[in-house]
């Protein structure tokens, strides 16, 4: 029981799933970069995870949703037995910068909800659970919408999605915020349930504290640069990995 309680607290495996590195609260990048949103879609994953010498599969899916200057980003991940192990919602506005949460949501199992406000009228980001708070400059995002926003920037520019490119966004959690960067590494194939598909692979720089870690995502230019697959591998070998099955446009 130990070991599947373990699981199931770090199966944040769904594409709000890359964890966020424990970096300075007060490095707070706000970049106004040209972006294009990806068509709406679902999206279908298969989730391959081992936890402790357990290995367990999965499936989660993803429904993006824009339109009259308004977004939507739901996901639904589910591991065997345990049924439904993490649902999260982000939902906003399209502004200057793109994708302007007004909300974060996220429930894990057995875990109470938590959710992160984005207070446009005073330029706040408040939580939930715990007192911080941070402003608001122009760009912040959550754990739904971070890497969406990485889709619209790539989408907008992909000559400038050279290898060693990075890109750094203000992203918040269940309880605070912190920045995240993206580094290119360069392109590469993945073999998904869709066949196989040529992708830009990116790392999210881990906090120098804890450079053993490493969260792994390939977004795919032919696939309107959605992300085919998202690795997370701790120092122990444990790891949760996320493949693109299917995507169905609406």
């Amino acid at each position: 029981m130990m070991n599947k309680r373990i699981f199931l607290s770090s199966a944040v495996v769904a594409l709000s799933a890359i964890v966020a590195p424990a970096w300075a609260a007060d490095s707070h990048p706000s970049a106004k970069r040209a972006f294009s949103l990806p068509p709406q879609a679902d999206l279908v994953y298969s989730i391959k995870a081992r936890q402790r010498s357990i290995t367990i599969n999965g499936d989660a899916t993803v429904q993006w949703r824009h339109g009259d200057g308004k977004y939507s980003l739901h996901t639904v991940s589910h591991a065997g037995l345990f049924g439904k192990i993490l649902e999260n919602h982000s939902e906003g506005d399209i502004d200057d910068y793109g994708l302007a949460p007004e909300t974060f949501h996220e429930k894990r199992f057995r875990k109470e909800p938590t959710t992160a406000t984005f207070h446009r009228d005073s330029k706040t980001i408040t939580f939930s659970k715990g007192d911080e708070s941070y402003p608001i400059k122009g760009g912040e995002q959550d754990r739904t919408s971070a890497p969406w926003q990485l889709v619209a920037n790539a989408r907008s520019a992909p000559e400038k999605f050279t290898p060693g490119s990075q890109w750094a966004y203000f992203v918040a959690g269940r309880r605070d915020a912190e920045p995240w960067v993206f580094k290119t590494v360069g392109k590469e194939t993945v073999q998904t349930g869709a066949g196989t598909v040529d992708a830009v692979h990116f790392v999210k720089s881990p906090p120098k504290s804890d450079a053993s870690q490493q969260v792994d995502l390939w977004l795919a230019p032919g696939l309107d640069w959605f992300p085919v697959r998202i690795r997370f591998v701790d120092d122990d070998g444990d790891y949760v990995d996320q493949l693109l099955e299917k995507v169905v446009k609406k």
